[in-house]
């Protein structure tokens, strides 16, 4: 994971239930190492085949399915790359609650609006742990 700076980046230092929507994402072309370096964009994939932008809605609420359970985070940017051996990776930098940055497959992840009660629990929880018990 990594942190960005408050004032720049695609995360602009975490975000709530009220001003995910803010979070600038990185859309219209696959990024560079260039624009992960200038907190443009989370993540750049090398060595992979024909990549291309995903065709999402960003910034995008989502629930994140990771070893230690489901987590709430914003998609901000969305690729798909090839690997050598001809698997589609489609491949998703998130921003958490805290502004850390993740990256995950898009498989991994539930698509949710500002809304939904469960997303809305997690990113309260992030923000404040003692909201997770309401």
């Amino acid at each position: 994971m990594t942190d960005f700076d408050e004032d720049s980046g695609p995360d602009s230092g975490g975000y709530d239930i009220d001003d995910w929507s803010r979070l600038t994402a990185f859309t219209g072309r696959v990024a560079t190492l260039d624009d992960v370096q200038a907190k443009r964009a989370v993540f750049a994939l090398d060595d992979t085949d024909r990549p291309f932008p995903l065709d999402l809605d960003l910034p995008q609420p989502v629930i994140w399915w990771e070893e230690d359970g489901e987590q709430a985070a914003v998609a901000v940017q969305a690729e798909c790359h090839t690997t050598a051996e001809g698997e589609e990776m489609e491949v998703v930098g998130l921003i958490l609650p805290a502004g850390e940055a993740a990256i995950a497959l898009l498989e991994d992840l539930d698509i949710v609006d500002d809304t939904d009660p469960t997303w809305r629990k997690l990113v309260a929880g992030a923000v404040d742990p003692s909201a997770a018990d309401d």
